[in-house]
């Protein structure tokens, strides 16, 4: 009989319903907008049953041995937990990416000291990471980029068993390729106005030199300030472009972890 049709589904139907629970519960632990605190928890709590409750139908697993001890099933809950958030992670690096680009861009500007509530994660980080981290949030929805998620955490159930995760040396060495990321994508968002803030700086000093009574200190924080800001709007095109290119590459490196996390991959 239909698992999820009988009114009263074995232990097995439970463990498989619960088992997919978690995958689905991992990725979005770790999705943009998903996680965090952005979100109250009653609505993530829903969308990921209501999400399961619609997939679980289609999928039409068999479902696995049930574990005879406590330990044995919380191994196979954690791994399909991690398979959701090993595919979160990639975008995880793209936004860590942003916010670093934000730390950096704020230094510049000035606005070490001022710093704000990220909605995110709910602690205290400087306003140009929280601003550019909600721009890339918008660009990433409004690219349907965690549609490519939702689809990819659907099809890993026929490439990956229930159970199947398995950490091995390809993996951790793609995770730490793609965690390097990070740094390298940062300084190309940050880049325009890191060079501009560093000519003014070059020329503020010139100045300073050549006229010793000017007030070069005082003067360096407006200017920096409306540099910063003229170049961010006049480059903002640039910077999701560059974000565009780092959300295409989603696609080919979800394949690819789906390769490494699969048994003999």
């Amino acid at each position: 009989m239909f698992p999820f049709v009988s009114p009263l589904p074995g232990p097995a139907d439970v463990f498989l319903f619960a088992l997919i629970l978690c995958r689905i519960a991992g990725l979005f632990a770790a999705l943009p907008l998903f996680g965090g605190k952005r979100l109250p928890t009653r609505i993530k709590i829903v969308a990921v049953v209501a999400i399961t409750l619609v997939c679980a139908p289609v999928l039409q697993l068999t479902p696995p041995p049930v574990p005879q001890d406590a330990f044995g099933v919380a191994l196979m809950v954690m791994r399909e937990i991690l398979i959701g958030l090993t595919l979160a992670f990639i975008t995880q690096v793209i936004f860590a990416a942003v916010e670093f680009s934000g730390q950096i861009i704020g230094m510049q500007m000035g606005f070490s000291i001022a710093s704000v509530i990220d909605p995110a994660m709910g602690t205290q980080t400087q306003i140009m990471s929280v601003m550019q981290t909600l721009l890339a949030t918008l660009f990433f929805l409004s690219l349907n980029i965690h549609h490519i998620f939702i689809r990819a955490i659907v099809d890993s159930f026929s490439i990956i068993p229930l159970g199947g995760w398995q950490m091995s040396e390809a993996l951790m060495a793609t995770l730490i390729t793609v965690s390097a990321d990070v740094f390298i994508l940062g300084i190309r968002l940050a880049a325009p106005v890191m060079v501009t803030l560093l000519l003014t700086s070059v020329v503020l000093g010139v100045m300073a030199r050549s006229f010793p009574q000017m007030n070069v200190f005082m003067v360096s924080f407006p200017l920096n300030i409306g540099l910063g800001f003229l170049v961010l709007g006049a480059t903002l095109l640039l910077f999701f472009h560059v974000l565009e290119l780092a959300f295409g590459t989603l696609g080919s490196q979800v394949q690819l972890l789906f390769r490494l996390m699969a048994k003999g991959g």
